[in-house]
């Protein structure tokens, strides 16, 4: 009987209560296993969006591109007229702008041949250009290589006097005419395209 009193027996734990104790006592159990979880859900993501991206190849970009040109939409229909427009208007102002740029180069150096033009205008007066004389022959491929070039000359007597292309060094009264005429060309003026060059230096016939 002492020694029942003294040893008195402790009942055993159920199983089940001393694993949750276990569990419940080591407190970074529960935590480990919610931070496994989130892991692996942060990484099943991670994957999934590099599946995602991985599928978008450059195949699928050029049949986007070439379904889009194929059937339009409307918003980007206004935006390709757009594109268009602004680009022929590009064009027209390239084109325009080199034309005027060349004009002006073939026109500097055919400024150049001005006097030579007017040397052989005066020989021609003269009689120094008749038959086929090597001078005459010069003359005639020079004459043509700059109005191959553009150069138009003007200026002819019976004219009509025009102050926006003569440069009236002279005037005569003359019965014989109601409106002011060249009377004779001192020296020829010349355009080159829809670009007066140099006015034709005239004397003019006014109505007396």
């Amino acid at each position: 009987m002492a020694d029942e009193k003294e040893n008195p027996e402790v009942p055993e734990p159920d199983s089940d209560e001393a694993t949750e104790a276990e569990v419940t006592a080591d407190g970074s159990t529960a935590d480990a296993a919610s931070a496994d979880e989130a892991s692996v859900t942060a990484e099943e993501i991670e994957l999934e969006t590099a599946a995602d991206e991985r599928e978008l190849t450059v195949e699928d970009i050029l049949n986007a591109a070439n379904a889009e040109v194929e059937d339009p939409t409307d918003e980007h229909l206004a935006d390709l007229k757009r594109v268009t427009a602004e680009y022929a208007n590009y064009r027209r102002r390239t084109e325009a702008n080199r034309e005027i740029e060349k004009e002006r180069a073939i026109g500097t150096t055919v400024a150049v041949l001005l006097p030579v033009l007017d040397d052989l205008d005066r020989a021609e007066k003269h009689g120094d250009l008749e038959g086929e004389s090597p001078f005459a022959t010069i003359a005639a491929k020079l004459r043509g290589s700059v109005e191959r070039l553009g150069l138009a000359k003007f200026g002819a007597v019976g004219d009509p006097f025009d102050p926006q292309v003569h440069e009236a060094i002279f005037q005569q009264p003359s019965p014989d005419v109601e409106a002011d005429t060249v009377a004779d060309v001192v020296e020829t003026g010349y355009t080159l395209g829809g670009t007066l060059l140099r006015a034709a230096k005239v004397v003019v016939k006014t109505p007396a």
